[in-house]
């Protein structure tokens, strides 16, 4: 009796078993996500952001760093701005009269304690006349001019922050492509400053014409400003940062705004700190700078405003590109 052996086929549609992979290997193989809570405007309870921005001195310290390494990059920059600007805007008169702005406020006002508050004054004559220009026509010279050049910044901060070669001719010939829509969000800027604007001559007709006499209706008044002028800063604090976005490739303004309002959600208050901090600083540079000139050589406040002023915009595009950096890490 012959036990005749059959062999078995192997059976070629059961499925192969997968091997278990460690977790570790799986959660890498996807891409980190940052989740953030759902954005309500009105919360009462405040939810931190994740990520810590830096302080305020490692803003400034890069922002010095990333200026000093491509100093005469930004010197040429702010050089055609001065030169444009005295053309178009101040002509060769120089702007305002120093010397008999400082005589007719110093009248009657003796000692260091007076010259100071002298100096200080005039100081101010000349914050307050720097953004009017001759005539109308050179009002909008200006606003062209310090469009222009924030244009050309911008895209030098990106390009050299990306290790790109710059040259001399590169800001002005590449760096105007966004134009319009660097104008259209500056122009949404121009209406969030509205709430501000309507609060302060609300607030002055109310004190100059006698319907605010007392204390508490002053305080009620003042209330009413202060309100209108937090909605204003509410709204602002975001839609700077879309100068920077709006003059990527393919970007529109209202991308930019809404990318801009998703920069700073839950950051708001970090964020309006670092703001008025490069406010204050610029301020007190400038009075550092333009004090001793205004008190001891009066002919030369207004000719060194120009370079003056030309240094405040490069610095402060600067520092608002490096936070905007931050904000994207």
């Amino acid at each position: 009796m012959s036990i005749s052996k059959t062999t078995r086929k192997p059976n070629t549609n059961t499925k192969k078993a997968k091997t278990p992979q460690p977790p570790e290997a799986s959660a890498a193989a996807r891409p980190r996500r940052l989740y953030l809570p759902i954005y309500k405007l009105f919360r009462l309870k405040r939810v931190q952001h994740p990520v810590q921005l830096p302080s305020v001195w490692q803003l400034t310290k890069k922002t010095g760093v990333l200026l000093w390494r491509h100093r005469w990059l930004f010197l040429w920059i702010g050089a055609v701005y001065t030169v444009l600007n005295i053309i178009f805007v101040r002509g060769l008169s120089g702007g305002a009269d120093v010397n008999s702005l400082k005589n007719q406020l110093g009248q009657g006002i003796h000692g260091n304690a007076g010259q100071l508050a002298t100096g200080a004054a005039a100081f101010t004559g000349l914050l307050a006349a720097s953004g009017n220009g001759n005539s109308a026509t050179a009002a909008v010279y200006q606003i062209v001019l310090g469009i222009i050049v924030s244009l050309a910044v911008i895209w030098t901060l990106r390009q050299v922050t990306a290790g790109e070669q710059v040259r001399l001719r590169d800001p002005f010939y590449k760096g105007m492509y966004p134009f319009v829509p660097f104008i259209l969000v500056m122009a949404v800027l121009m209406l969030q400053m509205v709430p501000f604007l309507v609060g302060a001559g609300v607030y002055s007709y109310a004190v100059t014409y006698g319907i605010a006499v007392g204390t508490a209706e002053r305080l009620l008044w003042g209330l009413l400003f202060a309100v209108l002028t937090l909605i204003s800063v509410y709204t602002l604090c975001s839609s700077l940062f879309a100068l920077y976005i709006v003059t990527l490739p393919d970007m529109t303004p209202l991308k930019a705004l809404k990318s801009a309002k998703l920069l700073v959600h839950y950051r708001r208050p970090a964020v309006l700190r670092k703001l008025l901090f490069l406010q204050v600083a610029l301020l007190v540079l400038a009075s550092i700078v333009m004090l001793p000139i205004v008190l001891f050589v009066p002919f030369l406040a207004a000719w060194m405003f120009f370079p003056l002023g030309t240094l405040a915009l490069v610095v402060a595009h600067a520092y608002m590109y490096t936070l905007y950096r931050e904000l994207l890490a």
